[in-house]
């Protein structure tokens, strides 16, 4: 095959070129994930925006809880869901996680309680008894109206592990209580107010020290109106017993504060408080009984001393201090302590008087008092001691042999000179006891005084004396007084004889008496005759009247 040479006629015909025609805008199959990426993005967005904070919540056990299942419910309605649960760093607890609806946010704040509602039986009953159906769920409650621009100020929360005793959505007053034990008082025990369930115990923990126990109780709107400033709390637990004058009385609030215990209150009107009602939170004393809480008003204690040299056995701490039968203290405190100069022991009994339970008179004292800057229980105890008051031991029970001390005027008592002293001494005389002791002691003192061997060999000589006086009697005076005796039986019966009817002593003696009485009859006759003719005694009698013959003239 022989090559074309150059300079041919096929270099006439020119290589054909191709070329391609370019779109000019973007197609449209582009815009399909375009669009899908910015509507997931505005999901995400919207789901970013409307999502709530993230809160932790701590629980001893995570019972009943389930991830993606549990809510967390404020007022019954859903505002989050459980998103975790797992352990904190040594496992002591458990933690769950969980998100709160955006428009709660608020909620995640301090103050905020959570608890896991399940079914629990208490003294106050029931409750829960609904998730048995629906399951366990996490409780919330918080104070209304207290959230910051509606955004979370706390994120870790310890929550609780019985429900909370009251909501802050419950209407009513929460008080403290100040009572020197809890009795039977527990949490859920109801608060009673002439008998009728008011409201409720939500709390009790030890004061600081350990003196006392703080008591929280809640009383329900609108009842809170009647607890005062003067209002009076006592323990209703049990029954209360008393004896007087009346018979036996059996006091108790209701069969349930039997069971779990109770308080009741009462409010009591002072000039003071002028009936004004209390503020929340407000202090009490809780009183461990009715008789106690409605006693005299206490006001200001006064801290007194008294001692005693005789056995104080049967005084116990709380013993009431007694004056004209009102009680103005109780007894606080009792202790030893030793005398170098008499070298005894003696009884130091401290207690707290009340001197405002004296009334009228206190009042006045205390006006002087403050003028002069002086304290007024101090003035007022130095003018009773001054007049005779002292303290003195009595028994208040004769089977168990209990004592309480009485303030009583002792107008004989030595005079005692009064200082004002922190505590002030009060001083003491023996009490009836001691005294009839005293008494009795004295009299053994003075029957050991008496000389009875002496007193024996008198009574031996004299007692042989009069022997012998027997002995003499017996062999003359005897026979001497037979003699005399014989005499006068004799002499006894010569007169009998001569008082006889018919002796001539009482016949001479009856004619005597004729014989006087003829003369009687004579004189009577004479006299008669004077008194009519009273001349005769001058001129003599006349000559006899003559029968129907007329008077006769001389």
């Amino acid at each position: 095959m022989s090559e074309q040479a150059p300079g041919s006629g096929e270099e006439k015909y020119a290589s054909p070129s191709i070329s391609r025609k370019q779109k000019s805008r973007v197609s449209w199959i582009w815009l399909v994930p375009v669009v899908a990426a910015l509507m997931g993005l505005s999901l995400v967005v919207r789901t970013w925006m409307q999502a709530g904070p993230d809160i932790s919540i701590s629980f001893n056990t995570a019972e009943g809880l389930e991830v993606g299942k549990t809510q967390l419910r404020y007022k019954d309605v859903n505002i989050g869901t459980v998103k975790s649960i797992g352990f904190n760093s040594d496992r002591s607890k458990v933690v769950v996680q969980a998100e709160l609806a955006k428009e709660v946010s608020d909620l995640a704040r301090e103050g905020t309680n959570f608890w896991v509602v399940r079914p629990r039986l208490d003294v106050s009953g029931v409750s829960g008894l609904g998730t048995l159906l629906s399951g366990a769920y996490i409780g919330v409650d918080a104070e209304e109206g207290k959230g910051e621009s509606n955004r979370a100020t706390k994120r870790s929360f310890e929550g609780l592990e019985v429900p909370p005793a009251v909501t802050h959505d419950r209407a009513g007053k929460r008080f403290k209580l100040r009572a020197s034990d809890l009795g039977s008082l527990d949490i859920g025990s109801p608060v009673y107010f002439r008998r009728i369930n008011v409201g409720r115990v939500i709390g009790y923990a030890l004061d600081k020290d350990g003196a006392a126990v703080n008591v929280e109780v809640f009383v329900d709107a609108p009842n809170d109106r009647f607890v005062t400033n003067g209002t009076r709390f006592w323990n209703a637990s049990g029954v209360d017993f008393s004896v007087n004058a009346d018979g036996l009385k059996v006091r108790t609030q209701s069969l349930v504060s039997m069971a779990v215990g109770g308080v009741a209150f009462e409010p009591v009107q002072t000039v003071r408080d002028g009936g004004a009602q209390a503020p929340a939170d407000s202090n009490f004393d809780l009183y461990p009984t009715e008789a106690a809480a409605k006693a005299n008003p206490d006001g200001e204690a006064f801290p007194i001393r008294m001692r005693y040299d005789q056995s104080i056995r049967g005084l116990a701490v709380g013993a009431p201090i007694d004056f004209n039968g009102i009680t103005l203290g109780n007894v606080t405190q009792i202790t030893l302590d030793f005398d170098p100069e008499s070298k005894r022991f003696y009884s130091l009994v401290d207690a707290t008087l009340y001197p405002e339970r004296l009334g009228r008179v206190y009042e006045e004292v205390r006006e002087r008092a403050l003028k002069d800057g002086d304290v007024a229980g101090g003035r007022l105890l130095g003018v009773m001691i001054k007049h005779g008051l002292r303290a003195q031991l009595r028994t208040s029970n004769l089977l168990t042999g209990q004592l309480y001390v009485v303030l009583d005027d002792f107008p004989n008592a030595k005079p005692v000179e009064f200082k004002m002293s922190e505590p002030a001494m009060i001083p003491t005389v023996p009490g009836n006891l001691d005294q009839l002791q005293q008494q009795v002691s004295n009299i053994v003192a003075k029957i050991e005084k008496i000389p009875f061997d002496k007193i024996g060999d008198d009574l031996r000589t004299t007692l042989a004396s009069t022997s012998k006086l027997m002995n003499r009697l017996d062999k003359q005076v005897a026979p001497e007084a037979q003699k005399v005796l014989k005499q006068a039986k004799e002499s006894m019966a010569n007169i009998n004889s001569m008082l006889a009817s018919d002796a001539s002593l009482p016949v001479n003696a009856e004619k005597a008496m004729q014989e006087l009485s003829r003369a009687a009859r004579s004189l009577r006759a004479l006299a008669d005759f004077l008194q009519s003719n009273p001349e005769a005694l001058l001129r003599g009698r006349g000559e006899d009247p003559i029968p129907g013959a007329g008077p006769v003239r001389n």
